[in-house]
């Protein structure tokens, strides 16, 4: 009997210090998680106001989020909504807008007056045939989610069709190949829960690209974080998509049965969201440095977030070149989501401000050149400091840290703050304090 009672006792022993390590495994792995969320993101990330040129005018339209150029005729698509947040808690309105860059004035023409519908449009795409233009757009309702399909002759727009389909679920930028197929993003797998917090903060990669022929739906890529804007280099066969969560822009080579073939990444370092090429096939591209500051704006709980504008010059599979046009801190304009170029102009377009700017470089923008050779921040580079009760720790030593002696983590950023625990160059502090023995 005696036995059996020290063999129960002990069996309890054993099964409270398991819990105690699951507890303390699932602790610790938290505290790593909420650290690299702050890491991935860009959050350390320095905002340094560059840009070397002017702004040379701005367009009053609101909350212009993609923005598309005919390099041929000479005019530009505007696709924009008033937004309040994101995401949104009634049914917004817009419109696609045209302007001419001809003309000195650029004032926009509103081409959806007459589209009755409940119409929030986000990512464009444009197709040149014989006499006329087939337009495509996201349009987000409470409804659902709808690719709309005009024609544009001259400044006319004329609405074609609605298309809805349970593959169109979460959409984000689309490309027309000609007036009948095109591809599309998803920009989420879930819309609701866990997961889709997995997909926003962790970077779940589980959002795809879909091929429209016509008539059917197919997935032709998978696997990426948060897809989001897509173009397509005919000249080269070529796809490329962003997945700003991950920071990176995906190249694929399309097939002659319309299916991708995964090339490589390029790591931007930045949260990349719209593509658009200029005349030599350079890609241009919106994004947002640090995408938490970026959630904190979309939801209306802070005021501006940075924007940066990148240009890649894409040779072959491992020979590109970046190079960053632009970056502010979001005074100027907050959350840049767009950037079309047109000779020395740039057309940035944002989320939710209430203009979008027109930019003139005072460089050659349309030109191939080599890679100016200044190095961008790494997101992913230790440049963060982490304290341990006031004393410098690895970030491969936190492992070692029993979560349950673990108090509070605080995390800090920016020069002022950092330059009150080290005189060292960090873009950010993580403070972790631990319980003081009783």
């Amino acid at each position: 009997m005696y036995f059996r009672a020290k063999m129960w006792k002990s069996q309890k022993i054993m099964k409270k210090n398991f819990k105690k390590r699951v507890f303390i495994s699932i602790l610790l792995l938290l505290v790593l998680y909420v650290a690299n969320i702050f890491i991935s993101t860009g959050f350390f990330r320095t905002i340094e106001n560059t840009f070397d040129g002017s702004i040379l005018q701005e367009i009053k339209i609101a909350g212009a989020e993609d923005i598309t150029i005919s390099q041929t005729d000479h005019f530009a698509i505007v696709s924009a909504t008033t937004r309040k947040n994101i995401p949104p808690t009634q049914q917004e309105s817009g419109g696609l807008y045209y302007l001419d860059l001809t003309n000195p004035n650029r004032q926009p023409i509103v081409l959806t007056k007459n589209f009755e519908k409940p119409f929030a449009p986000h990512g464009i795409s444009i197709y040149k045939n014989n006499h006329s233009y087939t337009v495509a757009a996201i349009n987000h309702t409470k409804e659902g989610d709808f690719i709309e399909i005009f024609e544009l002759i001259g400044r006319e727009l004329t609405h074609q069709k609605t298309l809805k389909n349970e593959r169109i679920f979460s959409p984000n930028d689309l490309v027309l190949l000609d007036e009948n197929r095109f591809y599309f993003t998803n920009d989420h797998k879930y819309k609701e829960g866990m997961f889709r917090l997995a997909e926003d903060y962790l970077g779940l990669a589980v959002s795809n690209v879909v091929y429209y022929d016509g008539e059917n739906y197919s997935e032709v890529a998978d696997g990426i974080a948060y897809a989001n804007g897509i173009n397509y280099d005919a000249k080269r066969r070529l796809i490329f998509v962003a997945s700003p969560r991950d920071f990176l822009v995906k190249v694929y080579q399309k097939n002659e049965d319309h299916s991708l073939t995964f090339i490589e990444n390029i790591d931007c370092k930045t949260g990349v969201d719209n593509i658009e090429f200029d005349t030599e096939h350079n890609l241009w591209i919106g994004a947002h440095p640090s995408l938490l500051d970026f959630s904190a704006y979309a939801k209306g709980t802070r005021p501006i977030a940075p924007s940066e504008i990148l240009k890649i010059n894409y040779i072959e599979r491992g020979d590109y070149n970046i190079e960053q046009i632009y970056m502010e801190d979001g005074a100027t304009m907050a959350a840049a989501t767009v950037a079309a170029p047109y000779g020395d102009l740039i057309l940035a377009g944002n989320v939710m401000d209430t203009e979008f700017l027109i930019l003139k470089s005072n460089k050659i923008l349309s030109k191939k050149r080599p890679f100016s050779g200044k190095k961008m921040k790494l997101h992913h580079e230790n440049k963060v400091l982490y304290l341990l009760d006031g004393k410098e720790i690895a970030s491969e030593d936190l492992n070692e840290i029993p979560a349950t002696q673990i108090k509070s983590v605080a995390v800090y950023k920016g020069a002022k703050e950092v330059s009150k625990y080290t005189n060292k160059k960090y873009d950010g502090v993580i403070l972790i304090e631990l319980k003081k023995e009783k």
